[in-house]
């Protein structure tokens, strides 16, 4: 059980925060993007990526809100190197701006996190007409990685460093429709659940994961790519859900994670030694754990990658 901080192979527990999981590790010289990085994990994974030296780009929905956390962050490490651009995963234009202003950057790309999600009680379609969550959950986050490839693969050879992209999933990834991925009715009310939806979302975040390993297993590309669970947390991703969001903010937050626990398998799998070489794997409590026999679906990795190239080639 987590609360009693049981270690894994990897030295940690579920009660290890970032911070513990990433110290004494230098990156300097490295840059990463974190998405959905203006609260909650996503803002304690850009902090302390920036307290080891790591130029973090913050692609955020809120430019505000983004540049709040950026001053917080400068406030306590005032030789942080931060930036804040302007991403709304829902949008696969938005998705395409971000990409190609982060190429005209120059900047180079070590490492990918791509932790942004939502959750929605209620059926919605995304700016494209596609269901809100895969849309921004997992569509967004396949275009983007899509569009930053080549700069990774740039920045991995030029550097003789591994690049490492990170897919956050979520354990609701076991919760799914009765057919699997309901490729052909994804869009459809009639048939929406939400808890279902979200956990559709999530099972894409780790296929994802899988397909682009596989990729890069036959190109030799020095990319690694993980996903993982980052347990239960006290965060707003549960702010549309009034009953749950009240639990957590009473209950919740003295039996499952603070968010700087939430945040340590992100950090752990994005920066630590441990993890070179490792790929296609899924994480929890910043170890490898088990996931569903969908999630370990070869086939279904491929339909879904070419599902998913149709719907962001348009």
């Amino acid at each position: 059980m987590w609360i009693l901080g049981r270690k894994g192979p990897s030295g940690f527990s579920a009660r290890s925060t970032a911070e513990e999981v990433t110290k004494g590790i230098e990156g300097s010289g490295l840059t990463a993007i974190v998405t959905g990085a203006t609260s909650g994990i996503g803002a304690e994974t850009a902090r302390v990526l920036a307290l080891h030296g790591v130029h973090v780009v913050m692609a955020v929905r809120n430019l505000d809100s983004g540049g709040k956390v950026k001053e917080e962050i400068l406030k306590n490490i005032p030789n942080a190197k931060v930036d804040v651009m302007e991403l709304d995963l829902s949008s696969l234009a938005s998705v395409r701006k971000f990409a190609n202003e982060y190429k005209s950057s120059g900047l180079p790309l070590n490492i990918l996190i791509n932790n942004a999600g939502v959750m929605s009680p209620s059926f919605k379609l995304s700016q494209d007409k596609i269901e809100l969550l895969f849309a921004t959950n997992h569509l967004g986050h396949f275009l983007l990685t899509n569009h930053l490839l080549e700069i990774m693969k740039t920045t991995a050879f030029e550097s003789k460093i591994e690049g490492r992209i990170v897919n956050v999933s979520s354990m609701a990834h076991q919760f799914m429709y009765k057919e699997g991925i309901p490729f052909d009715k994804i869009n459809e009310e009639s048939s929406y659940n939400s808890k279902y939806a979200y956990g559709l979302s999530k099972l894409a975040n780790i296929l994802h994961t899988n397909e682009l390993t596989r990729r890069f297993n036959e190109e030799g590309v020095e990319i690694t790519a993980n996903s993982l669970n980052p347990g239960p947390i006290a965060t707003n991703l549960f702010r549309h859900y009034n009953i749950i969001d009240g639990l957590v903010s009473t209950v919740g937050k003295y039996v499952i994670k603070n968010v700087s626990q939430g945040a340590a398998t992100t950090c752990y799998v994005a920066l630590h030694p441990q993890m070179k070489g490792v790929s296609g794997n899924y994480f929890s409590d910043s170890n490898i754990s088990k996931r569903s026999s969908l999630a370990k679906d070869e086939e279904l990795a491929k339909k879904l990658w070419e599902f998913s190239m149709n719907l962001t080639e348009t």
